[in-house]
């Protein structure tokens, strides 16, 4: 199983072969567990999180399609959904935000297996951090807010005091620059 693309496994999963879930953590596991630490900064909170997407892998009636999209960035949407979904029942219950940090990427933990992964790695971060010397302050602030710390578009309007379209629009052009400075995504896991 180690050979077939992700596709291939997912479909694989759907017809319940425990193999192919095996396979597709193994892949993605370090991935999914770094976005939710750094979004959490909570070890429990963050393998919660590893373990329920996972499970929602498993029992999903969504299909997986290679044609629209990587599937670690399909995998990274459903564990965005579940890390906002946590951000925004711990800030009913707390009064008070979490704060963006600087160096966003230097917080998230390197588990890799092999050389050649920490190499990918680095290098992924290393023109993560070019791409992002294009933004503007308040382009990385919102994507702080947006991306990590949860907030719907319609919060972040009333957050910074401004239509919603606009913060459509602002949310757009900044992804718009990213892309412009990020290289394709092929091999990227």
């Amino acid at each position: 199983m180690r050979n077939l693309p992700d596709g291939e496994l997912m479909k694989l999963v759907r017809q319940r072969q425990r193999q192919a879930l095996s396979e597709l953590y193994d892949r993605y596991v370090e991935l999914v567990y770094s976005y939710a630490w750094r979004a959490l900064r909570d070890e429990a909170a963050a393998r919660e999180i590893v373990q329920a997407v996972f499970l929602r892998l498993w029992t999903t009636e969504s299909e997986y399609s290679p044609e629209k999209g990587r599937f670690s960035s399909w995998i990274l949407a459903i564990t965005r959904n579940l890390v906002i979904d946590r951000l925004r029942r711990l800030r009913k219950e707390s009064a008070h935000f979490i704060r963006p940090e600087p160096e966003m990427l230097d917080r998230v933990p390197d588990r890799s297996e092999s050389p050649e992964d920490q190499a990918i790695r680095g290098a992924f971060r290393r023109q993560i951090r070019e791409a992002f010397r294009h933004l503007s302050a308040q382009q990385i602030q919102l994507l702080e807010h947006f991306y990590w710390q949860g907030y719907s578009l319609r919060e972040l309007a009333e957050l910074y005091g401004q239509p919603l379209g606009t913060i459509k629009s602002r949310l757009h052009q900044t992804l718009k620059v990213l892309r412009k400075h990020l290289p394709a995504e092929e091999g990227w896991r």
